[in-house]
């Protein structure tokens, strides 16, 4: 879990163009969006394309996006459910 709470880090701010900020930077459990890392609409469309370009899971719908998108850690949990 550690090692993908590392990699999706790194996606993040490769995919995202958050080139100010380190992986080590970016606490896991702290929110995506608003106060933590501050991302935007856009952005989420970014992650979704991240997970299904890099782990092959696609959200089921979008009422399941707002817990899955809350933090680092929430996408790592659900990679893991859902990886095939």
């Amino acid at each position: 879990m550690e090692q993908l709470i590392q990699e999706l880090k790194e996606h993040l701010i490769e995919e995202l163009n958050l080139e100010e900020i380190t992986p080590e930077e970016i606490d896991a459990e702290a929110p995506l969006f608003g106060d933590g890392l501050g991302l935007d609409s856009i952005d989420a469309l970014e992650i979704i394309l991240i997970l299904e370009k890099y782990y092959g899971v696609k959200l089921a719908n979008s009422a399941e996006a707002k817990p899955v998108f809350y933090s680092v850690k929430s996408l790592a949990e659900y990679i893991e459910k859902n990886r095939k």
